[in-house]
């Protein structure tokens, strides 16, 4: 193992004892002799069968078979989840055929960022992990079940799912993606007609034409936003099968996947001889894995925020310093949109998660040794699934990549780092994705412009009030603030006043995820203004110095001075109403910090 990797390990092992302890010592108390169902009374179990066909009635009373709780995230107006409609139907069949039983446990809320961006409800797009979350253990709390498939892909989807899925991390679980859309329009083209509608050059008809042909079809957008990092790290953590991430969802592989993950997880269940409980593939090894898998592919920054509370769900405690010191070593080895020009359908054909694994498996930058739901070993996640005679299969996948513009061995990286910084100062602690960023972009000092409503950019950009070197300081967007939205309205704009000569960055207590593009932007600082942090305290022409080499967020104003500024406030008029937020004010209060996960479910941190 590569040194660094190695220590960073030992580090969050030694960190976590008492905690993991803790939550392996739950997970075999939990641990059922036989079939769940058994503790169940006689009436508990004639309510949870009583909708069961004859044939699976008999096998659920028999206790000698399986019952696969199937919690899914389906609706048919998120592209990425319509694909899931039929599943469930598939999955029993196959649980059928393998002598066991599949019912669904539950289904969980999937809201779009995409859809949601720029409007009221994606103050709820982060709260909406952890209320995943909790139904997930809902949909489990009946007991009835010996292992479950989570059917989820996006954004806080995925990790909300897990959350909850470790929460009953003493049975087998797995993942089941659906696939990318085809490729669309090329992202160049995309970004290009965005920043010329933000420039007033051409009509939102124009701007509606583009986004309708990048986003034209059923699967997961092909951008590598936080969907598809998602589905990277999870392959690489071993939670779903090999090579299934970025099969198309009309693929004749992908049922056959989807089949085949519904009898692998029986497989796994207690009595099955190879009992592999969630709870044990989500362990320190299998976490840095997934850190690295991100950082070697420049991935999502939403997930230095998920991996965080996935850990800790597990009793492992991870935080941005460990991000920072794998970042440093772990090369950049893939360049998929905005990263690059290519998209994730690209990526895979260019020998995708597979070659991926092999390259830093061989260069000591992963763990072989791991359990996985193929079984224990990295070495299973080399090879590729093939559909051959109606049956899948498992070939090597590439021995070298087949484009060396989107994917590169670790001997020949796009760069020497993973592109992602953490970054700290007397604002706080930020993270900063380097890895789109020009090197010429970097560095910047200039003066704030602060502002505290992503909207409130757009009337200035027009007014041609930004003609100058800024730091756009975007505050009170933080978790408890208003439940942290991603800022996306903001780039078109700085792209803009970036590609004039103006040299311009973004400081903010929200969130930007996979989009985060060609402008320096520090975000997730934490504490957020609404908690006492210095980024509530800046004035508009403060100067800032943003420094990802000297890992540098600077506010250039003497101590003495901030400590006479009053402490940053929120309008009542801002107080997130409408909408359905005012639900989730309790929620949103329970908020720990973006470094802690961002969690509003803290009662594991008592626990374990």
């Amino acid at each position: 193992m590569h040194s660094v990797i190695e220590q960073v390990t030992q580090r969050i092992i030694q960190r976590s004892k008492t905690t993991r302890q803790a939550y392996l010592d739950h997970i075999k108390d939990a641990k059922h002799e036989g079939v769940t169902r058994q503790s169940l009374s006689c009436g508990n179990l004639a309510h949870g069968f009583a909708a069961c066909g004859a044939v699976e009635k008999q096998k659920l009373r028999s206790f000698t078979k399986a019952n696969i709780g199937i919690i899914t995230a389906y609706n048919d107006m998120l592209s990425a989840h319509q694909p899931y409609k039929s599943y469930p139907d598939i999955i029993k069949q196959a649980c059928r055929e393998s002598g066991h039983v599949a019912q669904i446990a539950a289904g969980v809320p999937a809201m779009c960022d995409g859809v949601t961006q720029g409007q009221p409800g994606m103050e709820l797009s982060l709260l909406s992990r952890d209320v995943i979350a909790m139904s997930t253990a809902l949909g489990l709390a009946h007991n009835m079940f010996d292992g479950g498939l989570l059917l989820g892909i996006c954004d806080k989807i995925v990790p909300g799912l897990l959350i909850g899925g470790l929460s009953f991390g003493h049975l087998p679980m797995m993942f089941v993606p659906a696939g990318p859309m085809a490729s669309g329009l090329p992202n160049r083209e995309k970004a290009r007609i965005r920043q010329e509608y933000a420039e007033g050059k051409v009509s939102r008809d124009i701007l509606l034409e583009a986004e309708s042909k990048s986003y034209h079809s059923h699967g997961t957008c092909t951008f590598y936003g936080t969907a598809n990092s998602n589905q990277l790290v999870m392959e690489m953590m071993g939670l779903q099968l090999p090579g299934s991430s970025f099969i198309h969802p009309d693929d004749p592989l992908r049922e056959g996947l989807t089949q085949y993950a519904a009898q692998q997880v029986c497989r796994l269940t207690a009595d099955s001889g190879q009992y592999t409980p969630l709870g044990h593939i989500v362990n320190e090894k299998s976490l840095v894995n997934g850190i690295v898998g991100l950082l070697a592919t420049g991935g999502s920054t939403n997930l230095t925020i998920h991996l965080i509370a996935v850990a800790r769900a597990a009793g492992i405690q991870i935080d941005w310093d460990d991000f920072n010191e794998l970042s440093s070593v772990v090369p950049l080895l893939a360049k998929v949109y905005p990263n690059g020009q290519a998209d994730i359908n690209h990526f895979h054909a260019a020998g995708g998660v597979q070659y991926l694994v092999r390259t830093l498996l061989e260069h000591g930058f992963l763990y072989e040794d791991v359990p996985t739901v193929a079984g224990f070993g990295l070495h299973h996640y080399t090879k590729e699934a093939k559909f051959i005679d109606q049956k899948v299969v498992w070939q090597e996948g590439a021995m070298s990549s087949l484009d060396q513009d989107v994917l590169r061995s670790v001997e020949h990286p796009f760069s020497s780092h993973g592109g992602l910084t953490r970054l700290s100062g007397n604002i706080g602690r930020a993270v900063i994705k380097t890895s789109a960023v020009k090197d010429e972009h970097l560095v910047i000092e200039a003066p704030a412009l602060v502002i505290e409503n992503q909207e409130d950019l757009k009337p200035l950009f027009e007014q041609g009030k930004l003609n100058q070197d800024y730091i756009i300081v975007v505050r009170g967007q933080g978790p408890k603030a208003n439940g942290m939205p991603e800022l996306h309205k903001l780039m078109p704009i700085l792209g803009s006043l970036q590609d004039q000569g103006y040299r311009v960055a973004l400081v903010t207590d929200g969130r930007m995820s996979g989009a985060s593009g060609k402008v320096p932007a520090a975000i997730h600082v934490s504490p957020e203004a609404l908690d006492g942090g210095v980024i509530g305290l800046i004035q508009s022409g403060d100067k800032i110095r943003i420094d990802p080499y000297q890992e540098e967020l600077t506010l250039l104003v003497a101590t003495e001075d901030l400590a006479k500024r009053p402490q940053f406030s929120q309008a009542s008029d801002r107080v997130n109403i409408g909408i359905g937020r005012e639900m989730f004010y309790g929620l949103r209060k329970m908020f720990t910090h973006s470094e802690e996960g961002a969690r509003s479910i803290q009662v594991v941190d008592e626990l374990y």
